[in-house]
């Protein structure tokens, strides 16, 4: 009879019944984890082309070897962690303080203390301690996350230091918070994150029944087609969000699972559930270690070992079986059916308000230790890397590890997938988000055209006079302006996606510079529909010159002012962390970009000490191209005979005075101007505003290229600024 297990402890999967069985008769132990089973998942599909005699239920013995698990010890000795704080400054006394008002210098506050412990693969290592405690420091040193040099001690994995890179590659860190894409489904969501941490050489269908294992391993099955939802959007709930976090950082089985109190904010049946889905994993021969604020008595029996923190120091280590019979020794026995968890924080928080504080607790822990007989760390007589390929072969890791032929230790690459697939993937998961939320892309297209309506009917069909020339040259320089503004909708984008960004780029899922490509890429399209959304509505509309010819040249204009306006506050979004902060910042700089284009003050009357911020303006150089695309034609002429007289106070005189004046102008110039003499063309005009320096399609060029420097930009300052790492 076949064994069907459905999201067991181990991960087996309910997908192939037949190869279980024959494993399960050979092995007599438990069911190969799915991992295992990737290899083998086309034999299912292609039974009927086998050839005759082969047994279709094959599977490799080594596959199915009893002895599957491969021990694994993470261990930590005299871990100490300090940071420079300053004091607040402060105009009273204080002892420490010779000078009144004057503040302090910096003063070294001591987050970890000497901890040492151990973690074991199979099992939970639970952290616990009060709000200040050191309990996320003391994770965030042991997942690697503390800048090499702060942290003195040392942890180990079977004895051997890790490097960043193993580490990153056998290890996942959840967040406290549910960083999520709102409008993506459970399912969506996991396989994207399969579609980034699985390798490439694994087919679409395997890659999708990992995530079917995985979601029957959460229990989120019921939620699978559901969207994650916001607030706005209504969608899975706060347990179930949990557990999607989860999933995502565990879609290759890591060996090594941190988390940062996974349980808080959820009610205690929804923190009960996670915690159930934290000890399978651990079963399937991951090691979890996580911080809890206050577990309940039915989490307390999940988990196998505890370290109780007070300010930085370790004040009990050890299986929760020995609470009661360490606090009994201290001389404060827990009470008979009280939470053993809630008791000893209480004790703890009690001991820190005291004189002592919890020197007493700290040197007793000491004692209690070297007193307490405990198993000693069994020895795998392997190296580490050895260790890790083992496990590889017998299932963790699916992450892309390779082989040779001349040694059997595997070689794990930084990123699962090259460049182009991370491309593709990120593309294709931001397009579906955004495609669902259609509002979004229509009150920005909503308010271009409202716009470009109100500049079409105050501009309606200008002439070719004087007055024309200038009220041109105002919409010019507002439409512009405006095309940079409308750009500062896509500050909040990246914003919203800086922390699922600095997740997913910790543990090397993708490439920045995949994301930074991919962000571009999906801005495109929506940047050409706003583009020939605004060009089509205000360029026939107020009468621009050139036709056919010149609407696709001030289309292109158009679009490459987008394209550099949202470049650039792109650019801001990765350096400014508030979206007040970064509005404030984006109208300032637009405003002063304007100020200096050239429409306000010629480039020739700018003063020296101001004029290079004239060529970093973003506008300058869209609104000299429109100029010279409207004001090239030779043969225009803007200002003809008497016309000379509408921007000055003769404008009043009557039409034959302007004649006679004309006419005297002429004799003293020696030069005949009548009423149809052309007195200036659109190149005196380009003249007059000092739009010299470039041609049309250079103006066009330039702003393209800012365009691509601030992506540029956005670049190193994701680089620099997502290490993840403590200072």
């Amino acid at each position: 009879m076949s064994r069907v297990v459905a999201a067991d402890d181990n991960m087996s999967l309910p997908f192939f019944s037949p190869e279980l069985s024959h494993v399960s008769s050979c092995s007599g132990a438990s069911s190969p984890t799915f991992a295992q089973l990737l290899k083998n998942v086309g034999d299912t599909r292609n039974m009927e082309t086998l050839a005759p005699g082969r047994d279709q239920h094959h599977v490799d013995m080594d596959l199915a070897s009893p002895d599957r698990s491969v021990p694994f010890v993470l261990s930590f000795n005299d871990l100490t962690y300090s940071v420079k704080v300053r004091r607040k400054f402060t105009w009273r006394r204080v002892p420490s303080d010779p000078i009144i008002g004057a503040s302090s210098e910096g003063m070294t506050k001591t987050l970890l203390n000497g901890i040492s412990g151990e973690a074991r693969d199979g099992e939970i290592l639970a952290v616990l301690g009060a709000s200040g405690s050191g309990k996320s420091t003391l994770i965030d040193a042991l997942a690697n996350r503390i800048a090499k040099g702060s942290l003195k001690g040392n942890v180990t994995l079977n004895g051997e230091v890790l490097n960043s890179k193993m580490q990153k590659a056998i290890s996942a860190y959840v967040m406290q918070d549910d960083l999520l894409f709102p409008m993506l489904t459970v399912e969506e969501t996991l396989m994207f994150a399969a579609e980034f941490r699985l390798p490439r050489s694994l087919s679409k269908s395997k890659k999708n029944l990992r995530v079917q294992a995985l979601i029957e391993q959460l229990g989120i099955r019921n939620a699978a087609k559901t969207i994650i939802g916001d607030e706005g959007h209504r969608g899975i709930s706060g347990g179930e969000r949990r557990r999607v976090s989860i999933g995502i950082d565990i879609i290759h089985d890591p060996i090594l699972l941190f988390l940062d109190e996974p349980t808080s904010g959820l009610d205690s049946t929804s923190a009960l559930s996670v915690i159930k889905v934290l000890k399978r994993i651990a079963q399937s021969g991951s090691m979890v270690i996580m911080t809890l604020h206050q577990p309940s008595y039915r989490l307390l029996r999940l988990l196998d070992r505890l370290l109780f923190l007070s300010r930085g120091q370790t004040v009990f280590s050890g299986s929760p079986a020995m609470l009661p019979r360490f606090f009994t020794e201290f001389g404060h026995p827990i009470p008979e059916h009280e939470n053993r968890t809630e008791f000893a924080l209480d004790l703890i928080r009690e001991l820190e308000g005291s004189a002592g504080g919890t020197r007493s607790l700290v040197e007793f822990n000491k004692g209690f230790r070297q007193r307490k007989t405990e198993p000693r760390t069994s020895q795998t007589g392997l190296s580490l890397k050895e260790a890790i390929s083992a496990s590889i072969s017998k299932g963790k890791l699916v992450s892309g590890a390779t082989t040779t032929t001349n040694t059997p230790v595997y070689t794990i690459p930084t990123f699962a997938n090259p460049f182009w697939v991370e491309l593709a993937v990120l593309a294709k998961r931001s397009m579906t988000n955004y495609r669902r939320q259609p509002e979004l892309f229509g009150i920005r297209l909503g308010a271009v055209l409202v716009t470009g309506f109100i500049l079409a009917t105050m501009f309606w069909q200008l002439d070719s006079s004087p007055k024309g020339v200038q009220e041109r040259l105002g919409f010019f320089a507002f439409a512009m302006s405006t095309t940079f503004y409308t750009c500062a909708d896509a500050l909040p984008v990246f914003l919203q996606e800086r922390f699922i960004f600095m997740r997913e780029t910790a543990y090397n899922a993708y490439r920045r510079s995949s994301y930074v490509l991919s962000h571009s890429l999906v801005a495109l399209p929506s940047l050409v529909i706003l583009s020939l959304a605004f060009a089509a509505t205000t360029f026939w509309g107020v009468g621009l010159d050139g036709g056919l010819m010149g609407f696709l040249f001030y289309f292109l204009v158009i679009l490459a002012a987008f394209w550099a306006g949202s470049s650039f506050v792109t650019f801001l979004s990765g350096v400014v962390p508030h979206v007040m902060l970064g509005y404030t910042i984006v109208v300032a700089i637009l405003a002063y970009f304007l100020l200096f284009s050239g429409f306000f003050i010629n480039r020739d009357r700018i003063p020296s000490y101001w004029i290079w911020f004239h060529y970093i303006s973003l506008v300058k150089y869209p609104y000299e191209a429109v100029l010279i695309n409207e004001f090239s034609d030779p043969t225009k002429c803007f200002v003809k005979g008497v016309q000379i007289f509408d921007n000055t106070p003769l404008v009043a005189v009557p039409q034959g005075m302007k004649v006679r004046l004309l006419a005297t102008m002429s004799k003293s110039l020696g030069m005949r101007i009548t009423s149809s003499t052309c007195l200036t063309t659109g190149y005196d005009i380009l003249q007059q505003q000092g739009v010299t320096d470039l041609s049309k399609w250079n103006c066009l060029w330039v702003t393209v290229a800012w365009g691509f420097f601030f992506r540029i930009l956005f670049y190193f300052s994701l680089l620099l600024g997502s290490k993840n790492k403590r200072r």
